[in-house]
């Protein structure tokens, strides 16, 4: 029925030259009632009612769609049915809806055009019913965040024209407007610093609203999350990207690859991609690979259908933020024959001193189409080492342009691709594999730049004491390193012939034992060399270090250990503790902590009375002297030294025990009270009478053994004088013991603490001398009845007066 109409309208179009030129034009605004008056269609034809019923007026339109109804009671033009404009005619500007009036007998139209006006009928419309927005609260004002626009069906003042937040918000303000592409943009803009400790997130609404009357609006959901650490959004590399794609493209190929980079590190600069979702497009024909950006085809594309397809991508990082870049994918259909490339030569490997210039392969390309899309250009994809160079008509050589390294580069994988001229263009890509042979230009590389090893002392013959090692960069037979000691310059052999290295494996060995005391360290030279040819070489120092092992016991130098008696340190019985008596000193030829040396007293006649100091040996008094202790004392220190084991060595020591007068002091009577004044004189008159007695019997009994004695001293003795008597036991003190010894025996008055006395010549004859107790006789217990006294340090006509406080370092009866 359709046809025959259209066909109708045809016949109508061709026979009747009289038909009206210019079309009678009316206008409705869509979604007009059923029957609402369009125009006055007969009156403005100028037909009559009666001729349009007698020549049966009827409308005809091309696509047989009947949206308008003709009464020919009336001659009026009514509408039929619900015209929406946007079903009819979609987004376009206008809407014109084209007709015909037909009449019969005789043959006659008039073309009628109605244009649908645009109602406000729509609201506008989000993508996204709520958007949740991650904002670093360091983020400064004026940073912008992309909405996405919202889209009203409608045209023209009916369209969205303004956005508005609602509540007001202090922190944020809407931008719209248009970017250079034509497209409108939508973004929050934010006015005021955020701060996530004040406020850690915050909502409101966007309002899209249009100019219809009364207007439209469309409402989405922002909420905003304050972060306080991500502080860089994606950015892509583009702000939009075009991709041009064959229709003939098959499923699942990529477009194009989208890109967008954070400066953030870790979970806040992992980006994935998204598309935004976009009104209408619910069922797109692609696909983004959410981590590498990569749009693919999910369904073949269809030119005729759609001829631009746009996408919107989200790049969304892991702290929230996100970015937004338009993709525009242009559908072409022509260029299908990919170039083809065809190997004739091919040499690999070359030798890494290849000279520049050298051609490694040779390869043709072409293509089965023509035109621009048969003609092929070839690159070389990022290689330095390599170019390609024309050889003749459509023939390409492969070459060598700089210095070949294999130990840099053993390999090179070139690929060269061939690509037509089409749009897009087709390429083809082929893969040339280059090994690089080696040539022997590394000489061996020591590990270290030189080598210390230790060995101890007394080591066993043979030893291993580490081991050298060489690396040579090249391989095969001119990697291969072996050692040897290298002569010193002017020398035939090695500095050393106590060191030994293997030649396989660089082991490095001492011969013989070596003795720390004599050889502490020594030094040589070792070769690497490789087996290329010319051989190349390398030389590294080796110090060898011997280490000292406890071979050496302590040594003891004072006092003398050489088997002759022990020597005697004198020691006041006045003495407090912690006297000073005397200090052992040892060494040790050994170092380090086998030379590190401890004093230990090991024995003596009264082990409480003495102590000796650890770290310095000196040996002093425990505690005072006591009336029970004995006058001479023997000593065994142990010295040890800090090795493992230990080894020790013993000094002896005595010491005498001397009283010292310059403590003496006599008792003195105390007061008596006045009631006691009788039998105190009673006791005192007793008291001087004994004293008196038992002075003569002593007088008598001294002047007796005086006598006895004269002719024995008849050689006489030489007073000291005070100085000379004590500078001379001061250095009998010193030495350890007193050379030869004389005796003297002295007595004192009363009172004579404080008092002066002298030595007269004896005028009795010489009496033998005393035997004096020095720790060598039979006696050793008892307490000294004389002084030793060198005569040798004796002044002869020195006899004068000495203060009992002279007499110190004395002993006496």
């Amino acid at each position: 029925m359709a046809l025959a109409r259209q066909v109708l309208c045809l016949s109508a179009f061709l026979s009747l030259p009289l038909a009206r030129a210019e079309p009678i034009r009316y206008s409705v605004a869509e979604e007009a009632e059923s029957g609402s008056l369009v125009g006055k269609l007969a009156e403005d034809a100028g037909l009559t009612p009666a001729q349009l019923s007698a020549r049966r007026a009827r409308l005809v339109s091309e696509d047989g769609r009947q949206h308008f109804r003709f009464e020919r009671a009336s001659g009026r033009l009514v509408v039929a049915g619900r015209l929406d404009r946007e079903e009819l005619c979609g987004q376009a500007a206008t809407c014109m809806l084209p007709f015909e009036l037909l009449l019969s007998s005789p043959l006659q139209f008039f073309r009628v055009e109605v244009t649908l006006d645009d109602i406000n009928d729509h609201s506008p419309v989000f993508p996204e019913e709520r958007v949740t927005f991650q904002i670093p609260e360091l983020s400064e004002p004026g940073s912008r965040f992309l909405l996405e626009v919202a889209r009203d069906l409608d045209i023209g003042s009916n369209t969205v024209q303004e956005y508005s937040i609602s509540p007001e918000n202090e922190y944020f303000s809407v931008s719209s407007g248009s970017r250079i592409t034509g497209k409108k943009s939508l973004e929050l803009v934010l006015e005021k610093p955020l701060d996530r400790e004040e406020h850690a997130e915050m909502g409101f609404s966007v309002i899209a609203l249009d100019g219809g009357s009364p207007p439209r609006s469309g409402t989405t959901q922002v909420k905003i999350d304050i972060l306080d650490v991500n502080d860089n959004a994606p950015i892509f590399t583009q702000e939009e990207y075009i991709a041009q794609v064959l229709e003939n493209m098959p499923e699942g190929s990529v477009v194009l690859t989208v890109l967008a980079t954070d400066r953030d590190a870790g979970i806040n600069g992992k980006i994935s991609y998204q598309f935004s979702q976009a009104v209408g497009q619910s069922d797109s024909a692609f696909v983004i690979d959410p981590i590498t950006g990569e749009i693919k085809l999910t369904k073949p594309l269809d030119f005729e259908a759609v001829e631009t397809h746009e996408l919107t991508v989200r790049a969304r990082d892991g702290g929230g933020l996100s970015a937004i870049c338009k993709v525009l994918v242009e559908v072409v259909d022509v260029n299908d024959n990919a170039p083809e490339l065809v190997v004739s030569s091919f040499s690999s490997p070359i030798p890494e001193n290849t000279v520049p210039g050298t051609v490694v392969a040779l390869f043709s390309v072409r293509d089965r189409d023509s035109g621009a899309n048969g003609k092929i250009s070839c690159a070389l994809e990022d290689q330095l080492s390599f170019s390609l160079r024309p050889a003749y008509k459509n023939y390409y050589e492969l070459v060598t342009v700089s210095a070949l390294d294999r130990e840099e580069t053993p390999q090179y994988i070139l690929s060269v691709t061939a690509a037509d001229a089409g749009s897009p263009p087709l390429t083809s890509t082929q893969t040339f594999t280059v090994d690089i042979s080696d040539v022997n230009d590394n000489a061996p590389v020591f590990n270290q730049t030189s080598y210390t090893m230790y060995v101890r002392e007394n080591n066993v013959p043979t030893v291993f004491v580490g081991a050298v090692s060489a690396g040579d960069a090249d391989v095969g037979l001119n990697a291969k390193v072996t050692y040897s000691l290298a002569p010193e310059q002017g020398a035939e052999r090695p500095s050393c012939s106590c060191i030994s290295v293997n030649s396989e494996n660089g082991h490095v060995f001492v011969l013989r034992p070596l003795d720390y005391e004599h050889l502490r360290q020594t030094e040589v030279t070792v070769s690497a060399s490789d087996a290329g040819s010319p051989p190349l070489r390398a030389n590294v120092t080796v110090r060898l270090v011997v280490l000292d092992e406890n071979d050496n016991a302590p040594l003891v130098l004072y006092p003398a250990q050489d088997g002759s008696p022990a020597s005697s340190e004198l020691v006041p019985v006045s003495a407090e503790a912690g006297y000073l008596i005397g200090k052992v000193v040892a060494v040790d030829a050994d170092s380090g902590q086998n030379s590190w040396l401890s004093y230990h007293l090991l024995r003596a006649t009264d082990p409480g009375l003495f102590s000796v100091a650890v770290q310095s040996g000196e040996v002093r008094l425990r505690r005072p002297v006591t009336e029970r202790d004995s006058v001479k004392q023997k000593l065994v220190v142990l010295v040890r030294d800090n090795g493992k084991p230990p080894l020790s060595a013993t000094a002896a020591l005595s010491a005498l025990l001397l009283k010292d007068f310059s403590d003496v002091r006599l008792p003195h009577s105390s007061p008596a009270p006045e009631d006691q004044d009788g039998s105190l004189t009673t006791y005192l008159i007793i008291s001087l009478v004994f004293v008196s007695l038992l002075f003569l019997i002593s007088s008598a009994v001294f002047v007796a053994r005086k006598a006895c004695r004269r002719k024995e001293l008849e050689a006489g003795h030489v007073l000291y004088g005070a100085d000379n008597l004590q500078s001379g036991l001061a250095d009998a003190a010193a030495a350890g013991t007193l050379p030869r010894a004389y005796c003297y025996e002295i007595s004192l008055t009363t009172g004579s603490g404080n008092s002066e006395f002298k030595f007269l010549r004896p005028i009795l004859p010489s009496l033998p001398p005393q035997h004096c107790a020095l720790g060598q006789g039979p006696d050793e217990e008892q307490d000294f009845p004389c002084v030793p006294v060198s005569t040798e340090d004796m002044a002869p006509d020195n006899a004068g007066t000495l203060s009992a406080g002279q007499f110190n370092a004395l002993s006496f009866n």
